[in-house]
């Protein structure tokens, strides 16, 4: 039996809308403040370490400049219990690991642009797993995708939270992924230090600058360029500030 549903999306703004009873409630339904306020607000340009200083050692050790392609991703998922239609959508990094073979399905998604961002995804890819809707959100693990995009269960089950009755099996509007657990960071990553960077690197031109953590915050689903995975990979090195 797969884990209850979870790691959802509402639909963002841009995308084509679905009536309220057919999208799931989730953790992005919560304010983009509501998720701001869980963290420190520091201001513009307190990144410790600095993207010039990361940027410096990558050029030292002969690193070059990726394209700016999207080839890594963050996946959001909730830590604490929450009952959504009377079924606790609560996973955790930890659940992940208890489930055979430390893998499972990335179900329940119900957003549009989050869907094609799962269809994307290839097989081996790296992605962090980023607990959300929690005291405090940020960075866990890393997992990888073990197996590309294919219809997601949940929509055609009725008992399930995110059954959508719109959804045809000849031709399903959702799809998941399977994802397996890699390794937990070697320090958990909070948002508000992944925010520090973001906010220099928006002075100053460094990678995290247009991170969707930031831009679109509702979205669970969020692609990552190179530079961007390795920058925020290269903070479990440092000292919690």
């Amino acid at each position: 039996m797969p884990w209850p549903s979870r790691k959802r999306d509402k639909g963002a703004v841009a995308d084509k809308k679905e009536p309220d009873a057919k999208i799931a409630k989730t953790e992005e339904e919560t304010s983009d403040k509501e998720e701001e306020e869980k963290s420190a607000k520091p201001p513009a340009g307190s990144s410790k370490s600095g993207w010039k200083n990361w940027k410096k050692k990558e050029s030292e050790s002969g690193g070059e400049e990726s394209k700016i392609t999207y080839c890594h991703w963050l996946l959001k998922s909730e830590p604490e219990s929450r009952l959504e239609k009377g079924v606790d959508v609560k996973f955790s990094v930890d659940d992940l690991k208890a489930q055979p073979n430390q893998t499972t399905c990335w179900d329940g998604v119900r957003n549009y642009q989050a869907r094609n961002f799962l269809r994307s995804m290839k097989l081996g890819q790296q992605a962090f797993f980023y607990h959300s809707n929690c005291k405090e959100p940020g960075i866990v693990a890393l997992v990888k995708i073990v197996k590309e995009a294919y219809p997601d269960h949940t929509q055609f089950d009725q008992k399930d939270p995110h059954y959508d009755s719109t959804s045809r099996k000849e031709n399903p509007k959702w799809s998941m992924v399977d994802v397996q657990f890699v390794r937990m960071t070697k320090r958990f990553i909070p948002l508000s230090e992944i925010k520090a960077h973001h906010l220099a690197h928006k002075a100053d031109g460094g990678p995290l600058k247009d991170m969707m953590l930031f831009t679109r915050q509702r979205l669970s689903i969020q692609p990552l360029t190179q530079e961007q995975f390795d920058f925020v990979l290269s903070l479990e090195e440092e000292k919690p500030h």
